[in-house]
């Protein structure tokens, strides 16, 4: 689902590249810790994988048609983005003026989908995540952990090839991360997406199938 080649990626200015030479991929249905020291790079990587940054050199392929997002242009990668690509954010990201059930459906809208199927593909992931009945409910309303359950129905709901998820429980207290990564884990698992999960947490990591750590000198 996911295959990165010799990624390079350098800052301007900068005496070294940020990294370089990245090789690595990610199956379905499996899932990806990425951990590091702050400042290593992961965020950027992830950005680079998500077509929100540019490498300088390599190929990133995602999905069963293994489409190489550096190569497409802006709104190639924002389509392939709408398409293929779920997020899962430490700061939730859920809009506030809109409901739980408006925030979940915005790939949806995004990507096309018939108001009916949309409302029966919201429906069925709501009681998958634990939030039946929440549709109507507004984001000020609910707590940190059902904000993340709204985030996790929100990157699974287009049925994406890859969830990238930036430090998903970083802002939860250890109880309630436990709860929403297990929830986030079994639902990849379930939709056989691939799942790559950026964080500083071991807990976290060790439940993952693998785990890459980015290093001055590459992955390991």
């Amino acid at each position: 689902m996911l295959s990165v080649a010799d990624l390079a990626r350098r800052y301007a200015g900068a005496t070294r590249p940020l990294f370089s030479s990245l090789s690595f991929a990610v199956a379905a249905g499996e899932i990806v810790a990425l951990v590091g020291e702050s400042g290593i790079g992961k965020s950027t990587l992830l950005n680079c994988i998500a077509g929100l940054d540019t490498p300088e050199t390599g190929a990133i392929r995602i999905g069963r048609q293994q489409t190489d997002i550096v190569r497409l242009d802006e709104a190639g990668r924002a389509a392939l983005r709408a398409r293929q690509i779920g997020f899962v954010f430490q700061a939730f990201h859920i809009l506030p003026t809109l409901s739980v059930e408006q925030n979940i459906a915005v790939p949806l809208l995004l990507g096309g989908v018939a108001a009916k199927e949309r409302a029966q593909r919201i429906e069925a992931l709501l009681v998958r995540v634990g939030l039946d009945g929440f549709a109507h409910r507004r984001p000020a309303t609910l707590s940190g952990g059902e904000l993340q359950r709204v985030a996790i129905a929100r990157a699974l709901v287009h049925r994406p090839s890859l969830i990238l998820a930036d430090e998903p429980t970083g802002n939860l207290d250890p109880r309630i991360a436990g709860e929403v990564l297990s929830l986030l884990l079994e639902q990849v698992r379930e939709e056989q997406a691939a799942a790559l999960i950026v964080t500083h947490s071991l807990p976290l990591a060790l439940r993952c199938d693998r785990i890459l750590t980015l290093t001055p000198e590459g992955l390991r």
